[in-house]
């Protein structure tokens, strides 16, 4: 019986891939993905609310922000640290949860909100340059009457 250039192919796939099994199984590899440690933890305050932030101060941390999360406790939110003032855009790309975002300046006065709805590409940006956005659950911001101007208090005990 001859075997043609294709069995043998495969016949050394087969091969690779018992080999990484083994090697896998010996090395106490499951094949579950590690995920990433949970982010820092910040309190700021909102008028009378108190809100627990998650720190996204990170390239990774920012791209992932509250992606497939479908519950957010409530007053917690996510707060974005950006490396220099620009005008920052958020969506909403595999975001369940619909968000508020406020883009805070450097004082913490919130410069603009905007509201995103869940599953969209649609960018909401500052409107003018910023260093911070903070992400809260829909309609957070104008249900406890926090409005452009106002200031988020705590950032500055956020190392910059």
């Amino acid at each position: 019986m001859v075997f043609g250039w294709g069995f043998a192919a495969r016949a050394r796939r087969a091969g690779w891939v018992v080999c990484f099994a083994v090697l896998g199984w010996l090395s106490g590899w499951s094949g579950t993905v590690i995920a990433d440690p949970p982010l820092p933890r910040v309190t700021l305050r909102a008028g009378l609310y108190q809100i627990t932030a998650e720190l996204a101060a990170t390239q990774r941390a920012r791209e992932q922000g509250l992606m497939f999360r479908t519950v957010l406790p409530p007053n917690h939110g996510m707060l974005f640290r950006f490396p220099f003032p620009d005008r920052h855009c958020m969506w909403m790309k595999n975001t369940p949860l619909p968000l508020a975002v406020a883009f805070l300046d450097d004082a913490g006065r919130i410069v603009n909100i905007a509201e995103m709805a869940p599953h969209t590409l649609t960018p909401h940006c500052a409107a003018q340059p910023v260093r911070w956005a903070l992400e809260m659950p829909g309609g957070w911001f104008r249900e406890r009457g926090i409005v452009v101007g106002m200031r988020i208090h705590g950032l500055d005990a956020i190392d910059k």
